[in-house]
């Protein structure tokens, strides 16, 4: 139902593409990890994964569940409340472990955070956190890489300026784009796995933003350090 809700509504804020690796088959029982940009970028995602026959459980953030309006269908959904920093972290693991033993994808935030800058260009993901590699191994699955580019375009900086983004957009209708990686085996190592998922995400993120960058000059602006390119 959630991803349904988005791939409605996503079209109104804005013009999405998708593309994949041809070897990108989402097979079932896989993590999708994606870069975190914007407070919008989870229904951008969940739109791009439903054209790919993937309704995914969803890891996020436990304060969702306490809103009413998103608390039925998170929980219809099936999809698991992260409560970190308590003793009940690891529960969110555990559920989501469960849900991948059973044939679901699970798709999951591994930079734990929305970045703290104000402007509305892309950068490179920030550092994941262990979360990620430690479920992979767990439930012996792969791990397939997406990266996503635009939504900052719709929604970023302070309250006053996401308010704004989010009422003008159907009228801006930036252009966003989501690209699904190749499946990717993480090593035994955590450390070693954290490292090797956040280089995938980071390539296909770079895939995404280089869409934008050659579809609409300017449309994927890229913070200094971290210019997209094509693999």
């Amino acid at each position: 139902m959630l991803s349904r809700i988005a791939a409605a509504v996503v079209p109104s804020l804005g013009h999405l593409t998708t593309t994949s690796d041809e070897e990108a088959a989402p097979v079932t029982g896989s993590i999708v990890v994606a870069n975190h940009t914007s407070l919008v970028d989870p229904g951008i995602v969940l739109a791009a994964l439903l054209r790919h026959g993937v309704e995914p459980v969803v890891l996020a953030t436990a304060g969702l569940w306490r809103i009413p309006v998103l608390r039925p269908l998170l929980v219809r959904g099936g999809h698991v409340p992260v409560h970190r920093g308590s003793v009940r972290a690891a529960e969110s693991l555990d559920e989501a472990a469960t849900a991948l033993r059973a044939g679901r994808h699970v798709l999951i935030y591994a930079e734990g955070r929305l970045p703290p800058r104000k402007d509305s260009a892309e950068a490179a993901p920030e550092p994941f956190r262990s979360g990620l590699a430690r479920l992979a191994l767990a439930a012996d699955a792969p791990v397939l890489p997406l990266g996503q580019a635009g939504a900052r375009r719709v929604v970023s900086g302070g309250t006053a300026k996401q308010i704004a983004g989010l009422l003008t957009a159907p009228a801006r209708r930036p252009r966003l784009h989501v690209h699904l990686g190749a499946p990717v085996r993480l090593p035994g190592d955590i450390p070693a796995a954290t490292a090797a998922a956040h280089r995938a995400v980071t390539a296909a993120w770079r895939t995404a933003a280089a869409h934008l960058a050659r579809e609409v000059p300017g449309g994927g602006a890229v913070r200094r350090g971290a210019a997209p390119h094509t693999r």
